[in-house]
This record gives structure tokens, C-alpha cells and sequence, in this order.
């Protein structure tokens, strides 16, 4: 009996229709990809569908790469160059046969280019892509710069100083190789911490920290100073913290790192915030908003003038909501000029401004100078005194649309924080259209999400907010996740437009609570009951609703 092709199991086991299948054949012709990398591209399947179809269809068994024990030995035999080439890993070897796993175990050229060089008879497994470069970080990367360093323990400090600045040497491998990983494990953060007994390298993944690695307390001295030289710090400056940022291009992606240094009792801490580039845009549809706030919020920043605050904690997404406000109005025929600290993305066809407090270049004197460049749009990094919020409100009167940032608890307490820093509210009545205030929550991982009864109060908390809910979603944990049951965030919203009601509620310095009342009758969805609904769609979980929520 012949073998069945991908193509076909796809459209029986419903995973694909016939349609979908005969259009991804077209394409494929085009894009000269395989036909499952295709479909994976286009979203018609998951990574782990097509593993599954593969091992029913093929009889080759999958693999989780997730915690198992890598023989470093076998780096010895399969070469780093040829692993990374065809995104394979060796797992282990018995007598004359090499076992490996594969992204795509009908790479036939590959799999005869390892048997040529190694001289085993190869028997392959198949793991996600994500795994089995994650995989191959640990087997070759860190682990063999980790060791040269400790085998050159007693070095002279004139070779130690040529250490970090070779791009050969163990320190600089050790430096760029841990980039790749944080970049291949999608963390937004890089900590590296000096302890009583080692260094923690630690990154921030999805909003939560976790443990990468430990490394020898003799290494802190190089590793720190190569740091600083690739951010342009003084190495020799060690109890003064210092900021600086690096640019560099990792796995063909272009990483903004802005690096921050703080002097600790067991030495210097490091914090690199990493930044893609390739990925800087959102369009606003993409920003996880309702249809109703969605909608609401393009309202606002449509608007001729006017202050629109978008608010949240760090680490929100009130940068990347912005940007993606600016991108949406940028055109030859308005002037935006942006002032920020520091520059994130570089938008084109946008004026942007560095801060600079060391020259006197504040956010206030810089957003006084920006008003004599004939403005249309101004965005401003940040609302962080009562200066900065004069000047705001003062270009908003005058004409302009102005968009900033502050940092609340949700969107109604940025008006009370306004009025905290000495703002008239007559002036804030008349200036502030509306607020966007955001939090990140994780998304349940699509290779493992399952269904699961809701419990009686879940069904309770739902139906007190209106809604009906028999089923809810989780992630059960699995590789691509590395068992989280969690993958990727999306924020959830509170959009707080002011009408003439609540401006007129303003000039009576009513209490905020009073403004939340009448915003809520009207239609304004809080931040946890939009996170109630992102739940009920299946995108999080009431885990997360809970970890992010303020009181409501």
C-alpha cells in the first residue's frame, strides 16, 4: 500500500480543508518552501500538528528536547556548523548508530551529509524548530565557552584585557551566544547577577523571570567588562551606575539592548532590556483591542488636538501602543516630531528627540523647543512632572495632538494623578480626550491548550459580569512552552473617553470615583472584565486576569 502524502492526511484528519490545501500547493510553488514549513507559515497548522502528522505518517517518533540530558561528547562528532545548517541535534550514540533530532526528518541531503561526515548510520527522531535550536545553544554554545574560561582560571590580567576584546575568545563567544538564546526564548530582559558564590544569569520571559544559568564568580570581571565595552561604559567607573546601549544583528534580526549597570555589594548587576527591531510596528489592529475599544481608541487619536495618556505599569506596551498610534497617522502632509527617553524604534518620516539630563536636554525643554518646529502630532515619552504636563496641556490648547504616558494603576486615577502634580482641572477638562490604560497577560500556548470544565464560581465571577461560561482553556505545559502552558502575551484594555459630562464633573472637582460611575454606564469596559472576556475567548487564562488585576 502506498504511502499517503502530508497533503492528503492534512484534509483527512480535518486539520485543513481541501481548499485551503490546493491553495498553500500554489503558493508553495512560489515560495519554493516545503509544503508543511508553508502551511506553517500561513497559520492553517501548528508546529506540533505537523509533528504528529509526521511521526503517523513517516513512523518516526517525536521527541521533547525540554530538560533532557544533552551529551556534550557528541559535540566532538557532529560539528556546530553543520548542526545549525540543518537544525539537527545529536542525542546519543550506540556502537555504529547516531541518533538525531530533526526539524525535518525528510532532509535526505542533510541526513547523507551527516552519515559522510561521522561515518554512523543515522537514526532520526523529529522536535519543534524552537527546541532544537534551544537544543543546540546548550550543547555547543555556553557550555564550551563556560569551560575554556575555567581551564584559563590563572590568566595574566595584560591577556585577560585581550580576552574581551577578541571576537574569538571564550568571554565574547559566552557573551554573544548567551544574546542568541535569550533572543531564541523570546526574553525581553537579560539580569545578570553577582552573588556570594557565582553570577545568575536570569531572563525575563513573557513577563516572569527564570533562571538560565549559574556561572564561576571568576568570570564576573571579564563578563562585566565586555558588557560595558560593547555599550560604550566605563570599565573602569564600578561604583557609579551607568546606562548605555548596544546594536547588533542576531539569528538575521536586528536587537536594540539598552543596558543598565547598578552597583551591588557582590558587584556590579547588569539589566539589558532587548528590543527586535524587525518587529517594532504593530498595526493597531494587532494590539489585542476590542472591537468596541478598538474603535474608541482610533476615535481618540484621530482627533485634530488634544492630550491622549496611555497608561499602564513598566513593561506594559505603552511604547509599543504608541508607536503604533504614530504609524497609524504618519504621512507626508503632518509634521511629528516625538521626544523620548530613551529613542526605542527609529520610525521613518517621524522627528524623533533624545533626552538628555546630563546637558540640560529635559522632556520639558526639549517639548518648549519642539513647539517652535511647527508641530502637527507630539509624543512624549513620558508625563513625569508638573513642567512637562504644563507644556502638554498648553500645545494640546494651542492646536496640537499630543500623545504621552504615565504611569497609573488604571485609566481614571491619571486624571487624579494630574491634578496631584498641580494641574488646574479646568485645564485638564479642557485638554485630555481619553485614556488607554494596558497591562500584559500571557497567552495560553496553542500547542498544549486543552478545555476543562469551569468551576461554580468561575461560572458566578462570569455571570455577575453578564456572561455565560460552561468551558474555559489552559495550557497543560509541553516543550514548545517549556512547560508553562503559557506562550507570547497580549494586553488587555480599559479605554476612558471624556465627554462633556465628566469634563463638567471635573470643573466641580468631583471625586474620580464619581467619573468611573458615570464611564461604566456608559459603556466603558474595566481592565479585568476586558481580561474576563479575553479569557472566555480562549487567549488567557483567570490565572493571569488575577496576577494583573487591580481592584475594580
Amino acid at each position: 500500500m502506498s504511502r499517503k502524502r502530508l497533503g492528503d492526511i492534512l484534509v483527512e484528519s480535518g486539520i485543513v480543508t481541501a481548499d485551503q490545501l490546493q491553495e498553500a500547493l500554489v503558493e508553495q510553488k512560489k515560495s519554493k518552501l516545503k509544503l508543511g514549513d508553508h502551511l506553517l507559515q500561513s497559520g492553517y497548522i501548528t508546529e506540533q500538528q505537523l509533528i504528529e502528522i509526521l511521526e503517523y505518517q513517516l513512523g518516526i517518533p517525536h521527541v521533547s528536547l525540554f530538560r533532557m540530558r544533552l551529551d556534550p561528547s557528541l559535540s566532538a562528532i557532529v560539528p556546530e556548523e553543520l548542526a545549525r545548517r540543518h537544525s539537527l541535534v545529536p542525542l546519543k550514540k550506540e556502537e555504529n548508530k547516531l541518533t538525531v533530532a530533526m526539524v525535518d526528518p525528510l532532509d535526505y541531503y542533510a541526513i547523507d551529509e551527516l552519515r559522510m561526515s561521522t561515518g554512523f548510520v543515522i537514526n532520526v527522531v523529529i522536535a519543534t524548530r524552537d527546541e532544537i535550536q534551544r537544543a543546540i545553544s546548550r550543547m555547543y554554545s555556553m557550555q564550551g565557552s563556560v569551560q575554556e574560561l575555567m581551564e584559563g582560571i590563572e590568566v595574566p590580567e595584560d591577556l585577560e584585557e585581550a580576552r574581551i576584546f577578541d571576537d574569538n575568545s571564550p568571554i565574547v563567544r559566552l557573551v554573544n551566544q548567551m544574546f542568541e538564546q535569550a533572543v531564541q526564548l523570546r526574553a525581553s530582559d537579560i539580569h545578570i547577577e553577582p552573588m556570594e558564590d557565582g553570577i545568575r544569569v536570569r531572563f525575563r520571559i513573557d513577563g516572569l523571570m527564570r533562571t538560565e544559568r549559574v556561572l564561576p564568580r571568576h568570570m564576573q570581571g571579564m563578563l562585566t567588562a565586555r558588557l560595558k565595552i560593547m555599550a560604550n561604559l566605563n570599565i573602569a567607573e564600578r561604583r557609579m551606575p551607568q546606562d548605555g546601549r548596544v546594536q547588533m544583528n542576531v539569528d538575521f534580526k536586528e536587537i536594540d539592548i539598552r543596558m543598565s549597570t547598578l552597583p551591588t555589594i557582590y558587584g556590579e548587576k547588569i539589566v539589558m532590556r532587548l528590543l527586535d527591531l524587525t518587529n517594532a510596528l504593530v498595526e493597531m489592529s494587532q494590539l489585542g483591542l476590542s472591537k468596541r475599544n478598538l474603535a474608541m481608541f482610533q476615535e481618540l487619536v484621530t482627533m485634530s488636538n488634544g492630550i491622549v495618556l496611555v497608561t499602564g505599569p513598566t513593561g506594559s506596551g505603552k511604547s509599543t501602543t504608541l508607536y503604533s498610534a504614530l504609524n497609524h497617522l504618519n504621512s507626508e502632509h503632518v509634521n511629528i516630531i516625538t521626544v523620548e527617553d530613551p529613542v526605542e524604534y527609529q520610525l521613518d518620516g517621524i522627528n524623533q528627540v533624545q533626552v538628555n539630563e546630563n546637558i540640560g536636554m529635559s522632556f520639558a525643554s526639549a517639548l518648549r523647543s519642539i513647539l517652535r518646529q511647527d508641530p502637527d502630532i507630539i509624543m512624549v515619552g513620558e508625563i513625569r512632572d508638573r513642567e512637562t504636563a504644563e507644556i502638554a496641556i498648553r500645545a494640546a490648547l494651542t492646536g496640537h495632538s499630543v500623545f504621552s504616558t504615565l504611569h497609573t494603576n488604571d485609566a481614571v486615577s491619571s486624571i487624579t494623578r494630574l491634578v496631584d502634580m498641580g494641574i488646574p482641572s479646568f485645564l485638564i477638562a479642557s485638554s485630555v480626550h481619553g485614556v488607554l490604560a494596558q497591562r500584559l497577560v500571557r497567552r495560553i500556548c496553542k500547542d498544549c491548550k486543552q478545555e476543562y470544565q469551569a468551576s461554580e464560581q468561575e461560572k458566578k465571577l462570569f455571570a455577575q459580569k453578564g456572561l455565560n461560561v460552561e468551558t474555559l482553556w489552559r495550557g497543560k505545559g509541553c516543550a514548545s512552552c517549556q512547560m508553562t502552558g503559557y506562550r507570547g502575551r497580549i494586553a488587555v484594555h480599559e479605554v476612558f473617553k471624556i465627554d462633556d459630562t465628566i469634563r463638567s464633573m471635573l470643573i466641580q472637582n468631583l471625586p474620580s470615583h464619581e467619573y468611573k460611575k458615570y464611564a461604566m454606564k456608559n459603556g466603558m469596559v474595566l481592565l479585568f472584565d476586558d481580561g474576563l472576556l479575553k479569557v472566555k475567548q480562549g487567549i488567557t487564562t483567570m490565572e493571569e486576569i488575577y496576577r494583573i488585576s487591580v481592584s475594580q
